[in-house]
């Protein structure tokens, strides 16, 4: 257990650090301004992070990325996910396709960018490379594509469809992970090797992408919380949406891959893991960028990265210890 707690700590300790650091400074009554972030943003999206996602892909033998069946479960299982997180607000709101929304993304985009690579290299070691950068790849596609259609369905924005398609292509194309994405396979392909400072300077901004990532995750999360006393009035309200998150996706992941194919043990592994991982910050930006179901994406990313804690760590033991059910039909 200790070895696990040595694996899931930093990480937590991380966030920790970050949301003490900037509640603590609030208390001295000198808050940090939210603006002080945005260069931190900018490096962690436009260089650490794409630098790590090139480097995972650019060495990557290519037959290991065309492994469709296992794209299709976890892509489906991300899918599958949003919609009852969508279903479960319309209901309960009566019909509103924008809170709905937000809560779906919510319930299945999890913290993919900025806790999961560093976790799953941590755990699995670098066999995980691969399926954690086609799980980054096609879940984002998904979702940033969901996002805006839905919420143009929803009667919020007047604008047409063809726009709205023409401005998520766009955005889909030109986002620096997915070209960092595309730019690393196409290396893999032509087997390019960048001269040796070259790869020694992605080496560095690859380090920084996790430990910037987390402390950022953290001090953002404190900015915006508004009070441990909302966090306590909306927990109820967002309880469902964190267990599909937290417990019902890992599930389904293994469920679908089993039903899909027989895979080596790290792709199952990796998968359980990049699942679980708790509702990622950008929610609460597309939530403030929608301006609807600002406080419960807020929370929900402040109140699923503690209840990780112990679900997650859960996870990493039955991965670590290699008791996590996997290929569950058989052949």
């Amino acid at each position: 257990m200790i070895q696990v707690l040595n694996l899931a700590m930093p990480f937590f300790g991380l966030i920790a650090l970050g949301f003490f650091t900037a509640r603590f400074k609030a208390w001295r009554g000198t808050l940090i301004p939210e603006s002080g972030l945005a260069w931190m943003n900018f490096f962690l999206i436009y260089v650490a992070l794409p630098a790590l996602f090139y480097r995972i892909l650019a060495q990557t033998p290519l037959e290991k990325l065309n492994n469709v069946p296992f794209v299709a479960g976890t892509t489906l299982a991300t899918l599958t996910v949003f919609i009852l997180g969508f279903g479960y607000v319309v209901w309960r709101s009566d019909g509103n396709m924008r809170f709905a929304t937000i809560a779906g993304l919510s319930a299945a985009y999890g913290n993919i960018g900025y806790m999961g690579p560093g976790l799953a290299l941590s755990t699995i070691g670098p066999d995980a490379a691969v399926p954690v950068a086609l799980i980054f790849c096609f879940d984002n596609i998904l979702l940033f594509s969901l996002a805006p259609l839905l919420m143009a369905l929803s009667g919020g924005r007047r604008r047409s469809i063809g726009s709205v398609l023409r401005e998520t292509v766009t955005k889909i194309v030109t986002h620096p992970f997915i070209l960092a994405t595309v730019i690393g396979v196409a290396s893999a392909v032509v087997k390019f090797e960048p001269p040796e400072m070259l790869d020694r300077l992605l080496v560095f901004l690859q380090s920084a992408a996790a430990p910037v990532a987390l402390f950022t995750l953290g001090v953002t999360v404190a900015l915006r919380m508004e009070s441990f006393a909302a966090l306590g009035r909306v927990a109820a309200s967002i309880s469902p949406i964190l267990t599909l998150k937290l417990i019902v996706h890992p599930v389904l992941v293994i469920l679908l891959l089993s039903v899909l194919g027989h895979f080596e043990p790290y792709w199952i592994f990796t998968a359980a893991l990049m699942a679980c991982l708790p509702p990622a910050l950008n929610v609460f930006i597309i939530a403030r960028q929608y301006d609807t179901w600002v406080e419960e994406a807020s929370n929900a990313v402040l109140l699923g990265t503690v209840i990780s804690v112990v679900t997650l760590t859960s996870v990493l033991y039955l991965v670590k210890h290699e008791m996590l059910p996997i290929n569950l039909f058989p052949v």
